[in-house]
């Protein structure tokens, strides 16, 4: 279970118009991410799946049944937010145990149940400590604990990494991917970081001011993106644009290409540079281009064990085949 459903959804705040009529499927047992910049609604239209905002217009359903007007603890799904939202004067224990307490269910099951959860979440050892003994990780699970004990027919993710350091947020990331594959449960998690969209998702669902852009698995957003939008979000570093007559040469308004899908060269390539900064990441550098007279800066993704650097003049060289082309209104030309 856990299949859900947006028909024609809408949510207008007063006279303002944050969900434009929107439609979007969720299969059972998929990992699907919202993803966009800040203020596209991502975190908004996850609030209406859950029911913590009412839908203007429009129909949701969850496992096939009309949920839109049911409250958010008739619906279930468990939600996990940015903050952890734990009682610091709770064990780890109850904690978890929490909301199965206030359903009043028995003892011996709310037991059973979050010694499980405790198990999958490497949290056993911990389990009678407070939150303010467990490190930004630690205490992270422990939210996801009390989410995972109500068994619930899908999850859904507010950004729930953000709070955390890098290497946390590396960790926990691989974490949470492990989680959905031994739970086998639907998980719709929503974040800005079109990296941890890339890394976790079966399917990702991109959206800009309200509107959804494209929906693809992450490769099929990486290699056929639709339009300019997405291309210039999904990617890391970002991908070049051009225009002008150097974009007119390919039949097109714009052309895009990757920075891991350009050479940088001494000589021989069709376009010529100067290096600025050249950040060096050990297996990767990443090199910033000025007075290519086409994108400035172009950044261009190389081994590390290239060593220009600064002032360097250089020659670029775009794979052919991985240039994407588009036209006047931002939109894929194939």
């Amino acid at each position: 279970m856990g299949s859900i459903q947006l028909s024609q959804v809408t949510k207008d705040f007063g006279d303002v118009s944050v969900i434009p009529p929107l439609d979007l499927e969720i299969h059972e047992g998929e990992f699907v991410v919202f993803v966009g910049p800040s203020g596209c609604g991502k975190s908004t239209l996850l609030r209406l799946i859950a029911g913590l905002e009412d839908v203007t217009s429009g129909r949701i359903e969850i496992d096939g049944a009309d949920a839109t007007a049911l409250p958010p603890a008739k619906r279930g799904l468990a939600m996990v937010f940015q903050s952890y939202a734990l009682y610091p004067h709770m064990s780890v224990r109850k904690n978890i145990a929490f909301p199965l307490k206030m359903a009043k269910m028995d003892r011996a099951e709310i037991d059973k149940r979050v010694n499980n959860a405790a198990s999958v979440l490497n949290l056993t050892d911990y389990i009678d400590r407070r939150p303010g003994q467990l490190s930004g990780g630690q205490r992270q699970r422990v939210a996801i604990g009390r989410a995972i004990v109500r068994e619930p027919a899908a999850f859904l993710f507010d950004e729930p990494l953000s709070n955390l350091d890098a290497a946390l947020r590396v960790g926990m990331r691989l974490e949470i991917s492990e989680l959905h594959k031994r739970l086998d449960t639907t998980m719709v998690y929503v974040t800005h970081d079109q990296v941890e969209a890339m890394t976790m998702a079966d399917k990702i669902v991109v959206l800009d001011a309200g509107v959804i852009e494209q929906v693809g698995s992450p490769l099929e957003l990486y290699r056929s993106p639709r339009n300019r939008f997405v291309a210039g979000f999904i990617g890391s570093p970002r991908m070049n644009f051009i225009e002008g007559a150097e974009a007119q040469k390919h039949g097109a308004h714009a052309i895009g290409i990757r920075p891991e899908h350009i050479e940088v060269s001494d000589s021989g390539g069709p376009w010529k540079g100067v290096v600025g900064v050249a950040e060096h990441l050990g297996s990767d550098t990443f090199f910033h281009i000025h007075d290519t007279g086409l994108a400035d800066p172009m950044t261009v993704r190389a081994s590390g064990e290239i060593d220009f650097h600064r002032g360097d003049k250089v020659s670029l060289t775009p794979r052919p085949d991985r240039i994407h082309k588009f036209d006047a209104n931002g939109m894929r030309i194939e």
